[in-house]
């Protein structure tokens, strides 16, 4: 863990830490646990046999997560963003980051260690950014009715074909 980055986003988690980055390094392509710190006897609260902090990349960003006990749970507040090149990826890491968590609308699920996750293809940003405001329009009314995102349906609402 000598080439730490200079930033890098903290998730504190009340334990299974190590487990979750696993999870997630299995899941997102070029990903990697990059170290892994031990709780010492003098830290309050510790969890023996937790790890104090489980540091890992996802891509190009990272991660460190503090499992720090129950005293602040996770919230919708913070979430990862993971943009996927088709249909097939989005399924693919939307399946394994949704197994024993819970989904929710337009795209985000939780997982089951209370982490909030978007999963979003490129092509919806690409309709998204286009400059007809009214596809724009439709492309949102059709994603308002989705749990999952589904990128058939948005496009057949940018191209002014839809029924939502």
């Amino acid at each position: 863990m000598t080439d730490q980055p200079r930033i890098t986003t903290c998730l504190w988690f009340d334990r299974g830490g190590l487990e979750a980055a696993e999870l997630y390094c299995s899941v997102i392509p070029d990903s990697e646990i990059t170290g892994v710190t031990g709780s010492t006897p003098d830290i309050p609260g510790r969890q023996e046999g937790v790890p104090l902090e489980v540091h890992f990349r996802l891509g190009d960003q990272h991660y460190v997560v503090l499992n720090g006990g129950p005293l602040f749970p996770l919230t919708e507040a913070v979430s990862i963003q993971v943009l996927v090149d088709d249909q097939a990826e989005l399924d693919r890491i939307w399946s394994a980051l949704l197994e024993g968590g819970s989904e929710s609308q337009c795209g985000w699920l939780k997982d089951r260690f209370g982490l909030s996750w978007q999963i979003v293809p490129r092509r919806f940003v690409e309709l998204m950014s286009g400059e007809d405001e009214a596809a724009r329009e439709r492309v949102v009314r059709q994603m308002l009715t989705m749990i999952k995102l589904d990128i058939a349906p948005l496009e057949t609402a940018a191209a002014g074909s839809v029924d939502a």
